[in-house]
């Protein structure tokens, strides 16, 4: 009946707002009274004085503005509870670093353990190539040697007794022994010769 969802009411509205203004003309020399609940009695007719309500935009005179009140008041309880929100969010982030620190050192333990393992083998493994290329005879040692990396073939070359390297090497093709040579006096050198 007065303001139905069919925008119907808005007649009836305007009716009552022009009643009310005329009313309140018509009451204007009369007292006002005050209907608060739970508000103090009534001042005596003399006491009151009319005030003008503020202009749009402008903001009220006199005491803060209920609004603003409110938000004083809620500002030290909503600034404890954002620094609380921040605090949780930080424990729940340290916790995750924790775990993912954990997870890491593990990793590295167990590729520490392998490259131990790796090492192991492949000291091994190069000592036992080292012993097959010491039986091997010159010419054929010079030529597997002359096939495989560079590097490998210099590192088994200067494990082996010099005396068998340098037949080894006297076989090999020029270019080739110049490469290990070259390779060899390298990795003697005490200092880096980059």
């Amino acid at each position: 009946m007065w303001g139905g969802a069919r925008g119907g009411g808005r007649l009836p509205v305007l009716a009552l707002a022009a009643l009310l203004g005329t009313a309140t003309l018509a009451l204007a020399d009369e007292t006002v009274r005050q209907v608060l609940p739970g508000a103090p009695a009534a001042p005596a007719a003399g006491e009151l004085t009319r005030v003008q309500a503020p202009a749009a935009g402008t903001s009220p005179s006199g005491d803060e503005s209920e609004i603003e009140r409110f938000c004083s008041n809620i500002a030290d309880a909503a600034r404890d509870r954002r620094y609380a929100l921040q605090a949780a969010e930080l424990k729940q982030l340290q916790a995750d670093i924790d775990a993912r620190m954990k997870a890491l050192d593990a990793k590295k333990t167990e590729y520490e353990t392998w490259l131990k393992r790796r090492e192991v083998f492949l000291a091994r493994a190069q000592d036992s190539v080292v012993k097959i290329y010491a039986g091997m005879k010159p010419d054929a040692a010079a030529e597997r040697l002359a096939i495989v990396n560079a590097e490998l073939a210099a590192a088994i070359l200067m494990k082996l007794d010099t005396r068998k390297a340098s037949v080894i090497l006297n076989e090999m093709d020029n270019k080739a022994a110049a490469t290990l040579t070259g390779i060899m006096a390298s990795a003697a050198r005490r200092t880096d010769p980059s």
